[in-house]
């Protein structure tokens, strides 16, 4: 065995050499962290002022807003805490431009206020509303409606009411919007769950612009991913009355079905992590599918979480890579409703 040298520089040399050596060996394990099984990490847990929908991340401001019953609680995304609360802002969800520190809630008096304090700059009639998007290239918040006006397009920066789309399904009719995407190209793409398609609407021109068929396995599209790199979109349907909840993988571009995937359960929310390449469904069973893409003409169905009965939206933190749901639950020893924000990882 050669020996160590006995000079103590040399040996704290050698030391420092070795301790090197292990720093670097520690990243392998950290890939196979990446590559392991999901699972719940922390559930947050406060009373519930009413009902939920959706849940929304901003990873770059570092919070994770929840409209609740006439508030919406935030909530730090480093520790799991709530960080404030807006108080009396009904409606569906919330969302937020990060660069210009204001959200917009969603619903029939859409509240449209600032971040950093948490105070309400103005309110907007907002009849009939559902779902949200932010789309940062124009810096329009969208809230969709299943009635008219199908879309209501808001300035981020102001507040003011830019325009209005009274209907974007086929030939003109009105459509049940659900979740819509941007590709931060000039494109926003949004499920119409009663026609089994996509809508097509330009950015800027908010007209649109075409219509992708999901074909006999895109019923009731409810959640929509977009990979804004490869061109690809996730719908993720519910299959309607006795059909199957699937995931319709197709192109962005001109709506070409690349393959169909199974879901564990009819979805309401959906996102895609580029980091691990993987889109996520959410659904009100209490699970969460994965699906993996292997390549831009490649899909695998991934494993399966378990998370909690109505945990049917989810969103991203683009830092963590962790996804969130979020349910209401009844309080230990029964009686009052608590609020769940369940962040899950690896």
């Amino acid at each position: 065995m050669k020996k160590l040298p006995q000079n103590p520089g040399k040996l704290l040399a050698v030391a420092f050499g070795l301790s090197a050596f292990f720093g670097l060996a520690q990243i392998v394990p950290a890939d196979d962290t990446a590559s392991g099984t999901y699972k719940i990490l922390t559930t947050t847990q406060i009373p519930a002022a009413g009902r939920i929908d959706y849940v929304t991340a901003d990873s770059v401001n570092r919070r994770v807003y929840v409209a609740c019953g006439n508030a919406v609680s935030v909530f730090d995304l480093d520790t799991y805490k709530l960080a404030g609360t807006l108080e009396k802002a009904s409606g569906h969800g919330v969302a937020v431009d990060p660069e210009n520190h204001t959200g917009l809630v969603s619903g029939n008096t859409a509240t449209f206020f600032n971040t950093k304090t948490l105070e309400v700059i103005k309110t907007i009639p907002a009849q009939g509303a559902d779902g949200y998007l932010f789309d940062a290239p124009t810096h329009h918040f969208i809230i969709s409606s299943h009635r008219a006006p199908n879309l209501l397009v808001i300035d981020s920066k102001d507040g003011s009411i830019v325009d209005k789309v009274n209907a974007i399904g086929p030939d003109g009719a009105n459509a049940a919007v659900e979740q819509g995407v941007s590709d931060g190209e000039g494109h926003l793409y949004f499920d119409v769950e009663n026609a089994h398609h996509i809508a097509v609407v330009d950015a800027k021109t908010l007209k649109v612009t075409g219509h992708f068929d999901l074909g006999e396995k895109g019923n009731a599209p409810a959640g929509l991913a977009i990979d804004t790199k490869n061109h690809i979109l996730f719908a993720m349907c519910r299959g309607g009355r006795g059909g199957t909840p699937t995931c319709v993988i197709l192109s962005a571009v001109d709506g070409k079905i690349i393959t169909t995937l199974p879901l564990a359960g009819g979805s309401d929310g959906a996102v895609f992590n580029p980091h691990t390449m993987e889109a996520f469904s959410s659904h009100s069973n209490g699970t969460l599918s994965v699906i993996k893409e292997k390549s831009p003409t490649e899909f695998v169905a991934g494993e399966t979480v378990k998370t909690k009965a109505g945990a049917k939206t989810c969103t991203l933190d683009e830092k963590s890579d962790h996804v969130i749901v979020i349910t209401r639950e009844a309080a230990a020893g029964g009686g009052s409703q608590m609020l769940d924000v369940i962040f899950i990882g690896r």
